[in-house]
């Protein structure tokens, strides 16, 4: 099956009009019906969940389950070893359970608040980094500058990734989430790979303080986790809280910067902020979709039968906008009074790494607000690049200059 021979009775929403604005193809589906029968740009099918209810419950559902044992001939996600492929995102029930203990102290709000100090370190010396760029060439792109930077400095330093390896490892994970060849995707894997297994041995011959110190420790000396499952572990920690975070601080970013009125509100009371990451989170999320999922036994999700073993994506996007759920749902609201939201997920897989995400952009919009009173876009928001895929909507880079 290629991207170009359409699959019968399959909608193909995932084209020209959808990368120009994925939101306004996310309304009009949501519109026609609540589940769609599509064919995605690779050419594999899967089921569309687009109301924001169905997407509620299909994610606390048991019967949808992320293990690939389940899957039939659709959409499975990225093809990867065994090494990167044991991890949360692809365990049910105990197995999952199992990992998520062995993690789950390095992520509770204690641990995590303690973390703050290092975090707001790290955020002041980007925001001088920023500045001087600024203050040098007149602009900045602030996703290199500060948002790809902050979260890959708080997740190394969380597993102990020695500073020389972290560049390469975000440039890896980016190639693999946006690839712009068809051998990119292949590439990043074996490299990533590569980096993580070489990783491991650098910790195991010299422990640290680090959670990945822990975990090995746990590998070697209790027998807690399969090798495959410890690389896996530090591969899913540093891919999803580096690339999701560093999406919403540059996309939440923007989202301030085009709603003025609502910028000069939290200016003036930061104590918004709290409520401004939640709302930020429902409305500039970079997830379209949360990861695919497999029923176990046929399931019915809005009215449509959809049989055991096909693949189900819960299309995030379109519940976060859904008007069934939020009044004025397509508007940015900091003063919004439901700002319950499904992007950090719910029911057993949600993220485990919630409080210091939330941390993290609580820290970093604190600080750009402070740091840069007179921050505005150096080029017109038509003229921004964007990663577009069916998995994602995240802006490339962002220009910005600063009066003061």
């Amino acid at each position: 099956m290629t991207a170009h021979a359409m699959l019968p009775g399959h909608e193909r929403p995932f084209d020209d009009a959808y990368r120009a604005d994925p939101h306004r193809v996310f309304t009009r589906l949501r519109a026609q019906q609540p589940v769609h029968r599509v064919e995605l740009p690779d050419g594999s099918a899967a089921w569309l969940v687009t109301r924001e209810a169905d997407v509620r419950a299909g994610l606390a559902d048991p019967r949808l389950s992320v293990d690939k044992r389940y899957a039939g001939a659709g959409y499975q996600g990225f093809s990867l070893p065994p090494a990167l492929d044991a991890n949360l995102l692809n365990l049910d029930g105990e197995d999952h359970l199992r990992l998520r203990r062995l993690v789950s102290k390095a992520f509770t709000p204690r641990h995590t608040a303690g973390l703050r100090p290092r975090i707001e370190a790290a955020a002041e010396g980007l925001a001088d980094r920023l500045a001087a760029r600024i203050a040098a060439d007149g602009r900045a792109d602030l996703v290199a500058e500060f948002a790809a930077v902050l979260p890959l400095r708080v997740i190394g330093d969380l597993l102990g990734v020695p500073d020389a390896d972290r560049e390469p490892f975000a440039a890896l994970g980016r190639q693999m989430l946006a690839p712009r060849r068809p051998q990119d995707v292949a590439e990043a894997v074996g490299g990533l790979h590569r980096l993580l297994v070489d990783l491991v041995a650098v910790r195991r011959s010299a422990p640290g303080g680090d959670l990945l110190s822990a975990l090995i420790a746990a590998r070697d000396e209790a027998d807690r986790l399969s090798e495959d499952e410890l690389v896996s572990l530090a591969f899913l920690i540093l891919l999803a809280g580096v690339e999701n975070t560093q999406a919403v601080i540059s996309g939440g970013v923007l989202t301030l910067l085009e709603h003025p009125e609502q910028l000069a509100a939290l200016r003036r009371d930061p104590a918004l902020l709290d409520e401004a990451v939640e709302e930020l989170l429902r409305h500039a999320h970079p997830n379209q979709t949360a990861i695919r999922r497999f029923p176990t036994e046929a399931v019915e999700i809005g009215g449509v039968r959809i049989p055991a073993g096909e693949t189900v994506l819960l299309c995030l996007s379109a519940a976060h906008r859904d008007p069934a759920r939020y009044p004025r749902a397509d508007a940015f609201d900091l003063h919004r009074a439901d700002k319950a939201h499904l992007a950090l997920g719910h029911g057993v897989h949600y993220c485990l790494g919630a409080p210091l995400a939330r941390l993290e952009l609580t820290v970093a919009f604190a600080t750009l607000l402070r740091r840069f009173p007179g921050l505005t876009l150096a080029v017109p928001a038509a003229e921004l690049s964007w990663n577009t895929t069916f998995r994602t909507h995240a802006v490339r880079t962002l220009p910005v200059t600063s009066a003061g």
